[in-house]
């Protein structure tokens, strides 16, 4: 999956992370979150998609976006 696809798809899974879990957060900030999701789960979730194709790809940007959202919310007030 080229970084180019990679921006792309974490932009939009950082905005739908950031919706699932009701976090009000500037576009940057969601960007961000999306696209280190994007990185984080291309990497974890690599052997799903050779398995199920590029949908998974969408599915672990999503699952990555939503990880670093739940450690940003945990982390942030402190």
């Amino acid at each position: 999956m080229s970084i180019v696809w990679l921006i792309i798809v974490g932009a939009a899974a950082g905005f739908l992370a950031t919706r699932l879990m009701r976090v009000e957060a500037d576009i940057w900030t969601t960007m961000a979150i999306g696209i280190a999701g994007a990185l984080i789960g291309g990497v974890v979730l690599r052997a799903l998609l050779a398995v199920m194709g590029i949908a998974a790809g969408f599915v672990g940007a999503l699952l990555g976006a939503l990880l670093l959202v739940w450690f940003w919310q945990r982390y942030k007030s402190r």
